[in-house]
């Protein structure tokens, strides 16, 4: 996806959140709105963080993972250490959580508001290294913008 492609992205994330006050309807637009953006993309959604595992939120694709300890597989990395994980293959990746066999590649990236891990976004691709580092810019930049909107806001799902 180009950077113009982030860029209207962006700003159609902020057409559909900027006035809706429910944080639940608009962690399913977003992930909504990026699931459809997205070509060889088999599972996307939000994993929040709840005490010290993350729990299954808003998605598409497959039935996932509901449970995820902080620290364990690609997400708990992501959330353990507050930096996105682009991984090109998956089943080498040490600790891997399969809950889609179909998956090769993945690109998680932690949401943060007000300083705070609140959860992650989580992309799926049955491809091997579907994500550049262009991707991994554009969904950092896109998780800010969802971000941002949050710290606006009183609570989240």
């Amino acid at each position: 996806m180009a950077e113009t492609d982030y860029a209207l992205l962006d700003a159609q994330l902020n057409a559909l959140i900027v006035d809706e006050p429910d944080a639940l309807a608009n962690a399913a637009n977003f992930v909504g709105l990026l699931m459809n953006a997205f070509d060889n993309v088999n599972w996307l959604g939000i994993y929040v963080l709840r005490g010290d595992e993350l729990v299954l939120g808003p998605f598409q694709g497959l039935p996932a993972c509901v449970h995820i300890p902080v620290g364990s597989g690609v997400c708990g990395t992501a959330a353990a250490t507050r930096e996105t994980q682009r991984v090109a293959d998956v089943h080498a990746f040490p600790g891997h959580i399969a809950c889609d066999a179909a998956s090769r590649s993945e690109i998680v990236v932690p949401l943060i508001v007000n300083d705070q891990l609140i959860g992650v976004l989580d992309i799926d691709s049955p491809s091997l290294d579907r994500f550049s580092a262009e991707d991994q810019e554009g969904v950092e930049r896109l998780c800010r913008s969802y971000c941002e909107d949050l710290a606006k806001r009183d609570g989240f799902i």
